[in-house]
């Protein structure tokens, strides 16, 4: 059987769903990540910035692209330093800009994908999975199936994470 990570970042507060703005408690990404955790036993790893993102989500998204565009690399709170007792590497992350947020770069960066297959998973509001396999391909040649979850609908997508990551990653 293989063993599985997710390496995921997942925005609280202020989100945008169906057009309007809505405050949550946990990302949606999170949600999807824990989905995959109960369906197949994955461990997660949370990345999280050591300087905060703006509460407001279209400051947030501003912030967003201008790191996009200067190719940044956010600060990490805690990183991976050590990926070797996995097979399958769930990268999950909203998106932001066509890809995902550069704090993922971020840990990517530091981890040695030899031997490893990726998974691109991305919550999104009508971008599906945009660039994200494209970005992960820049880390690992194997990248498998990816799954795009619309974030508005990510609380109630638990059957559809779950028949995903049973096809996938067991």
């Amino acid at each position: 059987m293989s063993k599985t990570l997710v390496i995921y970042y997942s925005r609280k507060g202020e989100n945008y769903f169906n057009g309007s703005l809505k405050t949550i408690d946990k990302g949606n990404t999170e949600i999807v990540a824990e989905f995959i955790r109960d369906a197949v036993g994955a461990d997660l790893f949370e990345v999280d910035t050591v300087k905060e993102y703006d509460k407001s989500y279209m400051v947030c998204i501003d912030e967003a692209k201008k790191e996009l565009r200067e190719n940044s690399r956010p600060e990490l709170k805690k990183a991976l330093s050590d990926i070797s007792a996995y097979d399958n590497i769930v990268v999950a992350g909203p998106c932001w800009w066509g890809t995902y947020p550069m704090a993922i770069f971020t840990q990517l960066d530091k981890l040695d994908f030899s031997g490893k297959k990726l998974f691109p998973v991305m919550t999104h509001e009508g971008s599906g999975l945009a660039s994200s396999a494209k970005d992960l391909k820049k880390y690992c040649s194997d990248i498998g199936e990816g799954l795009a979850i619309q974030g508005a609908c990510a609380s109630s997508s638990k059957g559809i994470v779950e028949k995903w990551a049973k096809q996938n990653l067991l």
